[in-house]
């Protein structure tokens, strides 16, 4: 029996993105053990996927050098015990940490790029030398899978890689059966939606400011926002700010699930003015679902819609753009919309099956 750790930031991650492949690895007889900090997912993990899990105490926003060696001397605690046959990193700190761990052990580990993250978007003496590292773990990974091909060009243009084997996947890929097409709704106002954790490089502060602009130009419209508070990332948005977009009027803050679909059902165009991404799940999730979705011209985002045809491109850390891109929806028929919908429906079906993540996956570890 082959044991296989998966590692990760949060378990949240683990079981929304990873959970087919849990499935998939216990059906071929393989022993799957999560490493993430415990969160409201940790158990779920265990009681539903039939994992076993680890805590790992990691903060996802800290840079300070006693809690960051106390994670790194964690996982080198539980890699010498354990000794695993291989390991999939998810997340920057976990491909970091976690692969300089199993290459130090001579563990075989695979590194998943799925987006450049806050040491790319941002830059200082520290994210460059985080930089450096990563790019010294990643050549001595086994594979490195990358969710968009412009992220690849930068690790292989800035050195990230050396001549490791690579793998381009489309996201994480989504359960075509599990988000299936819905209906969408026939009577207005267009109702925009934004799914994700609620951090700035999310562009939540861009999407807020262009709700402000349609409520302040009179454009009949409802905006909605879901996703976590509380997230731990160096560019989290505080609670008392969302409560002020609230009390501003200007959008309906849903707090978090952990089943996006009836919300999903309720709207008509998502929207995700993100700084970059790797492959934005959200948005494939909605595209499934008949729906369009208004995302930024930047890496990953780009890639999730075809332009004018399943949605559209509107400019980074540009909240007029944003604006002018819903006010443009608003002012469609819905039945135009619904036809977007459908061109994103059939654009899932033929490339993001989440089939061929777990295949790529299995494939790393020989066995199908």
């Amino acid at each position: 029996m082959q044991t296989v750790f998966l590692t990760s930031n949060t378990s949240w991650y683990l079981y929304n993105f990873r959970r087919s492949t849990i499935q998939a690895l216990h059906e071929r007889g393989c022993r799957v053990i999560c490493l993430s900090p415990p969160d409201d997912f940790s158990s779920r993990l265990v009681d539903e996927l039939g994992a076993e899990h680890l805590p790992l105490p990691l903060d996802g926003k800290s840079t300070g050098a006693v809690q960051e060696l106390r994670s790194l001397w964690f996982i080198r605690k539980v890699m010498r015990q354990y000794r695993p046959d291989f390991v999939f990193n998810f997340t920057v700190k976990m491909n970091i940490y976690c692969g300089l761990v199993c290459a130090m052990q001579k563990i075989p580990f695979a590194n998943n790029i799925s987006g450049l993250g806050t040491a790319f978007i941002h830059d200082s003496w520290l994210f460059r030398r985080v930089r450096q590292v990563y790019g010294m773990v990643n050549r001595r990974a086994e594979r490195l899978f990358f969710q968009n091909s412009e992220d690849q060009a930068v690790f292989q243009r800035y050195g990230l890689m050396g001549n490791v084997p690579t793998t381009l996947l489309p996201g994480s890929g989504v359960d075509l059966a599990h988000f299936e097409h819905a209906p969408m709704p026939e009577s207005g106002p267009v109702t925009f939606l934004l799914i994700g954790r609620l951090l700035g490089d999310k562009g939540i502060r861009e999407y807020a400011d262009a709700c402000r602009q349609l409520k302040h130009d009179g454009v009949p419209s409802r905006c909605l926002l879901l996703g976590q508070l509380g997230v731990s990332n160096r560019t989290a948005i505080e609670r008392a700010e969302v409560e002020g977009w609230q009390s501003e009027g200007i959008l309906e803050y849903l707090g978090e699930t952990d089943d996006v679909r009836p919300i999903l059902r309720e709207a008509h165009v998502l929207v995700l003015p993100s700084y970059r991404e790797g492959m934005p799940r959200t948005v494939l999730e909605a595209a499934a679902m008949g729906r369009p979705a208004i995302v930024t011209d930047v890496p990953g985002c780009r890639e999730a819609v075809e332009p004018d045809v399943t949605g559209w491109l509107c400019e980074v850390r540009d909240s007029a753009s944003l604006a002018a891109r819903m006010r443009e929806c608003c002012e469609r028929p819905l039945s135009d919309l619904a036809g977007f919908g459908a061109s994103a429906r059939e654009r899932m079906e033929a490339r993001f099956s989440e089939t061929i993540v777990v295949n790529a996956y299995l494939k790393c570890l020989g066995v199908s």
